[in-house]
């Protein structure tokens, strides 16, 4: 006689909300969320910036990427059966990370043998962002930020790996192209980088444990990243369920970042400040997230809209690390609703993760998320009731003025960029 998996005791992890979609939708998903991650930090570090200056901002950045990187990294890596120690490895690495999303921050890369390698930038978003902002912030960004960051993300392959720069910005002349050149080396016989303790804070959190289904090799496409290095990522040639894990991992790489980011501002401000500044960051990324998704995805701006904008948040995501439930009801007045209820005892909320800002008087962030899909959405105040947030969203007669924190999100480039198909990717050889 057959048994049920809870009788052989076997755990079964919860069904991805990006099992929801067909294939075509996640390729253009995947990309978008590396995006969006990507621009978390255009909300966070304006905030930062007005409570701690542009140096301690810099400090800020340094720790939130090099508490994170190497974790999530790791992740991809294991999802995709990526192996190895060289610097192809390191490089897929960087293609599957949210603080490189495709094209818009253009990376193009050259492999000499295991332990060499460069890249350089064709168009990189990042500096479109902060070169009109003025040479200190260039220099803090191309120089500060990334001396340690680099170093920390590549470490995760291998601890004896070097990322180094051949040209950077400042630019000169004023339109030099590629922005950047940098090289990677792997030396055996140099010490290996020790990270600082504090950068190890993270690994205890259960973003960084949660167990996510397995790829199905059976999936017709391509089910990892095995193999040589292509010179560029088509999303749409890997498979269905390999697409689904890839979501679900770039939202756990948002979700490290932003608790490094907390980590790195709780050091700096007290209880009140710090969450302060969380929210105004969860607010800034969650409504000009939402409004990418929805155009993403060709979705209207109804109630069904919503709630899929909802479900497929990054926010939100995964189910397994983010209790959430949605339906549609009728309520007391006869005016369809959208109910969202928010398990307390998630890993999201466990870790202080985004969810955890969330609370019965606190929904300024989910306010933005909601009006990203239609302005006229709003919430109302939440119960928590059984260990569940309990919040109701209704359509107002009128819209509502955009959020501040959103409007300073969009100050980057990214909120209008575009994707584009640049055809079949080649493998890149050994030179």
């Amino acid at each position: 006689m057959s048994r049920s998996p809870a009788e052989l005791g076997e755990i079964t992890l919860p069904r991805s909300r990006y099992d929801e979609l067909d294939r075509e939708q996640l390729a253009i998903l995947v990309p978008e969320l590396l995006l969006t991650g990507h621009l978390i930090d255009r909300s966070g570090m304006a905030h930062a910036i007005g409570a701690f200056g542009r140096a301690g901002m810099t400090e800020v950045a340094i720790e939130e990427w090099r508490l994170a990187s190497p974790i999530y990294t790791r992740r991809m890596r294991a999802a995709l059966g990526i192996t190895g120690d060289g610097v192809e490895t390191i490089f897929k690495g960087f293609q599957l990370d949210i603080g490189a999303p495709p094209q818009f921050m253009d990376f193009r890369y050259t492999v000499r043998d295991h332990g060499h390698g460069e890249f350089n930038l064709a168009h990189c978003g990042a500096l479109a962002d902060v070169e009109p902002m003025g040479e200190d912030y260039v220099v803090g960004m191309c120089h500060h930020i990334e001396d340690p960051t680099f170093d920390a993300t590549a470490w995760a392959t291998n601890a004896r790996a070097r990322v180094r720069p051949v040209h950077r910005p400042p630019r000169v002349p004023a339109d030099r192209t590629p922005v950047c050149a940098w090289t990677v080396e792997i030396d055996p016989d140099i010490d290996p980088i020790e990270l600082p303790a504090s950068a190890r804070v993270l690994e205890t959190s259960r973003a960084a444990r949660v167990e996510l289904a397995a790829i199905d090799p059976a999936d017709p496409g391509r089910p990892d990243y095995a193999g040589p290095l292509l010179n560029d990522l088509r999303f749409g040639d890997f498979s269905r369920s390999a697409l689904i894990r890839m979501a679900d991992e770039v939202c756990l790489q948002q979700h490290l970042l932003t608790l490094g980011f907390r980590h790195a501002v709780e050091e700096r401000a007290d209880s009140a400040a710090a969450l302060a500044i969380m929210r105004k960051q969860f607010a800034g990324i969650a409504g000009l997230t939402a409004e990418r998704l929805r155009t993403a995805l060709g979705l209207g701006d109804d109630l069904a809209a919503l709630a899929r904008v909802l479900r497929l948040h990054p926010a939100l995501n995964p189910s397994a690390y983010v209790d959430l439930d949605l339906r549609t009801v009728e309520s007391d007045a006869g005016e369809q609703v959208l109910h969202l209820r928010l398990g307390q005892d998630c890993g999201a909320i466990a870790d202080g993760a985004w969810a955890q800002l969330l609370t019965a008087d606190q929904l300024a962030p989910l306010d933005a998320l909601v009006r990203g899909v239609n302005p006229r959405f709003h919430t109302r105040a939440g119960v928590v009731r059984d260990r569940t947030l309990s919040v109701e969203i209704a359509l107002a007669a009128a819209p509502f003025r955009e959020a501040t924190e959103v409007a300073i999100t969009r100050f980057s480039t990214g909120a209008a960029f575009t994707f584009t198909d640049r055809g079949a990717p080649l493998p890149l050889t050994v030179l």
